[in-house]
């Protein structure tokens, strides 16, 4: 059986702080990147506190439904249920909750739903039909009849379009990303952020047709774009990558081509809201605050599940921002 000894040992903290991080002690100060790390140590090991296994049986069981099918291609799960589950332990000692993921048109017994992306007005009913309590994220409804947690991630593009150009003083600005489409499904998945960075471009007389690299949202769309853009001469000075599975590839292809980052070519990475882990902690991102996104549709959640919350829909506007790191 695991001790706090070796959640320590793994997280790389001492025993007192793994301690105060998993009791909820709010009094200890920690980087969010250190609190998460705590968690999966825990979690990878199975350790659970003893004030925690005391309390274990006292908790309300809450099943929550995650609807993700309008955010990301069906054969791709975006929204690491993992994370949800790490999050949940750090943020409330109230509820034991388990996340399961809805496909459109089965019915499934669930206590909430967290739903992203935009949805057509059958699909919402669908999701009225299994529960009352609905905290959508970037749903971009315009009608504020749900709960809404949207991020707005025009501000991060034009942000890092400026520190890009202004700050840094690169000579142009390219992107490299996917776009996802099932017309039948009424699904486009990444056309949105790339016109909006084309539109950004275009205003200040910067956007090049030929440094905008579109394929498929996958690892190897991003490996062969890359390296397309590189032999022909159409890779721009700094490159905005558009999701992760695209900037995974395209990163394995500057290696491979012995590109220098950022001297031979700057990147800038997307930190989505799907998740709270990252594959490139150092890198120049735009910034989405997932962990802020989630703690509040949790918080939003919860409260109708409890009908604490008996008044109109909110929506929460979380603006999104940069990092700035060692890539760009």
């Amino acid at each position: 059986m695991a001790t706090i000894r070796d959640v320590a040992r793994l997280a790389g903290v001492s025993q007192a702080t793994v301690s105060r991080i998993l009791n909820k002690d709010e009094t200890i100060s920690v980087t969010p990147e250190v609190r998460l790390r705590i968690f999966q140590a825990a979690s990878q090991l199975n350790y659970v506190p003893p004030r925690q296994r005391r309390a274990a049986n006292a908790k309300k069981k809450l099943v929550i439904g995650v609807a993700d099918w309008q955010i990301i291609r069906p054969d791709r799960p975006n929204v690491r249920l993992h994370s949800l589950d790490l999050l949940v332990r750090a943020a409330n000692d109230k509820y034991e909750t388990e996340f399961t993921r809805l496909v459109y048109g089965m019915p499934q017994a669930v206590d909430g739903i967290i739903a992203f992306g935009v949805f057509q007005p059958e699909e919402i009913a669908f999701l009225h039909s299994l529960s009352y309590a609905i905290v959508f994220v970037n749903s971009e409804q315009r009608n504020y009849e749900n709960d809404q947690v949207q991020v707005d991630y025009q501000r991060g593009l034009e942000e890092i379009v400026s520190y890009l150009l202004d700050r840094k003083h690169y000579a142009s600005v390219g992107y490299i990303g996917g776009i996802y489409e099932d017309p039948q499904e009424h699904r486009r998945i990444g056309g949105k952020r790339l016109q909006s960075l084309k539109d950004i471009l275009s205003k200040r007389g910067q956007y090049q047709p030929s440094l905008f690299h579109v394929g498929t949202i996958s690892r190897e769309s991003g490996f062969e774009l890359a390296l397309e853009a590189s032999r022909s001469g159409t890779l721009a000075k700094a490159v905005i990558l558009g999701n992760d599975e695209v900037a995974e590839g395209a990163m394995e292809a500057f290696e491979e081509l012995n590109l220098q980052i950022p001297k031979d070519v700057a990147v800038v990475m997307y930190q989505d809201i799907q998740t709270m882990e990252s594959k490139w902690p150092g890198s120049t991102c735009i910034e989405m605050y997932p962990d802020y996104v989630w703690e509040n549709a949790l918080e939003m959640l919860f409260g109708r599940i409890e009908k604490t919350r008996l008044n109109q829909p909110v929506t929460i506007m979380i603006p999104a921002g940069i990092r700035i790191g060692d890539t760009a």
